[in-house]
This record gives C-alpha cells, structure tokens and sequence, in this order.
C-alpha cells in the first residue's frame, strides 16, 4: 500500500469541501494527476489489484477530510471567508510555475498549444456569472425526486472535481444543493451519503477514461487545456478586495502563504515523483 497517499487524499478531499478549489488541481500540484487517472481506469483491467495499492490510502485519506475538515471550513468561511479564499488563490497561482515545468512549455507550446489555454481560460472564467456564493436553504425533504437530485449532482460534480481547475462544489453550488451536502456530511445522512456517493463515483470513473484517452493520445494539446483551466479557475476563486483595511493585510498574509505552500509542496512532490 502507499500508504504516503493518506496526507495527498487528505489535501484532495480537502479541496474538493471547498467552492471554487479544485482537487483535480490538487492533485496536479502534487504531482500525482496522471498517475491518479491511471489508477482509475486500471480498476478495469487484469492489474486492478495493483491500483488498489494506491487509491485505497488516497480514498482513505479523501474520506478522512470530508468529514472531518467541513466543519473546520465551514467556520473558515463563515468567520474569515476572505483571508480563506485569498490562502487558495495563492495556492491555485502558486500550481502555475510547476505546471509549465511540467508540460515543457517553451518547446512544446506552439499557438494551437496557445489557443487551448486561452480558450480554458475563458470557459473556467466564465462560471464566475453562473455562481452564487451565498448560502441556500438546506434541503430537509428525502423523496425519490430529491434522491434522484443528489445522485445527479454528485455525477456532475464529480466531473468537475476531477479535471484541474473546476471545482466540484462550484457546481454544486450552482445547482443549488451545496448547503444541503454540507448538512448531509455533519449530521452523516448515510442514505443521502450512498446516493451522492455512488453519484460521484460514477462521474469519477466514466470523466477519468475520457481524460485518460486525452491525456495519452493528446498529452500536450490537453495540458494547454489544464493550464488554461487553472489560470481560469483564478477569476472564480477571488472574492474580491475586503472594505476593512487591516483584513486586507490578513488576504494579502493568507495569499503569501497560500504561494509559499504551493511551492514547498510542488517542490517535494515533483522530486519525489
């Protein structure tokens, strides 16, 4: 077992609580994306045993976080919601550098290579008019029309959570069940669980094969995508300026940290890989 993945599912399943955080994005900062699609799609094949080596600490530290880090974000951001978003856009801009060491930009970008990221870019950007980062009401009903809403929302939103730069709470914030998830995970509604579980689950499994196929027979074309996403996923995540002065010096603290975090991490992972 590499058992080294509980503190990276740890980290994921963190990221994936948070709107506007992607853990696909994560995941890439840790150096583990391709490995994780991989990994995913091998379930399928005579070597799944051995993938299971490897997503078996991830998910157990996935699982570690969801649960056990909502609350602690949930307080974050209901009492200091700009310095956490401002700690994350650090983060997310800190991933950049590491993602054109990566990709080898200066050789292998040509203008299509351009054109993908600029055209990622925009097509993250623009979820920032669909979002509404107010909390909603929380859904108390449980009828099969509800069921079949979180079973949806869990496939969408896994979608997202798995490609780089989308976060998958984004989208369960615009449709409008992310306050309820929340109130599923603290008060574990194990029905709700399973269903948005295997929701997610089955978005996981059928977005990884197409990225896999992605990534193998257009690696390049598809980072420019990547790059593009995150560059992208910047616009979502800013809050905004806060009107308070001294808060401005806690963003601009948490921002700095954020980009010192995701240099140490970037450098630990990427030599270790």
């Amino acid at each position: 077992m590499e058992w080294k993945n509980i503190y990276r599912g740890i980290l994921i399943g963190a990221s994936d609580v948070i709107p506007g955080v992607s853990g696909g994005t994560v995941a890439v900062l840790l150096g583990i994306y391709d490995r994780l699609i991989e990994a995913i799609n091998g379930l399928f094949s005579r070597r799944w045993q051995e993938q299971l080596t490897f997503l078996i600490p991830l998910g157990i530290g996935v699982g570690l976080a969801i649960f056990s880090v909502a609350r602690l974000m949930k307080w974050l951001f209901n009492y200091y919601p700009e310095p956490t978003y401002f700690f994350f856009l650090g983060l997310i801009i800190g991933i950049i550098p590491q993602l054109f060491v990566e990709a080898n930009v200066r050789v292998t970008f040509k203008a299509t290579q351009y054109v993908l990221l600029v055209s990622g870019a925009i097509a993250v950007s623009m979820m920032v008019f669909f979002m509404d980062m107010e909390p909603g009401a929380i859904i108390t009903e449980r009828s099969w029309t509800i069921y079949f809403l979180l079973l949806l929302s869990g496939i969408l939103a896994s979608a997202a959570m798995i490609l780089p730069g989308i976060s998958g709470s984004v989208v369960f914030l615009m449709l409008g069940v992310y306050p309820t998830i929340i109130e599923i995970i603290y008060t574990f509604d194990i029905k709700a669980i399973i269903v948005v579980g295997a929701g997610i689950a089955t978005g996981i499994v059928s977005m990884s094969k197409l990225i896999h196929f992605f990534f193998k027979h257009y690696r390049i074309n598809t980072y420019a995508v990547i790059i593009g996403a995150v560059i992208g996923s910047i616009v979502v995540i800013f809050p905004g300026w806060p009107k308070e002065q001294s808060l401005i010096l806690w963003c601009l603290i948490a921002g700095a940290s954020g980009l010192l975090g995701a240099y140490i991490l970037g450098k630990v992972e990427y030599k270790a890989t």
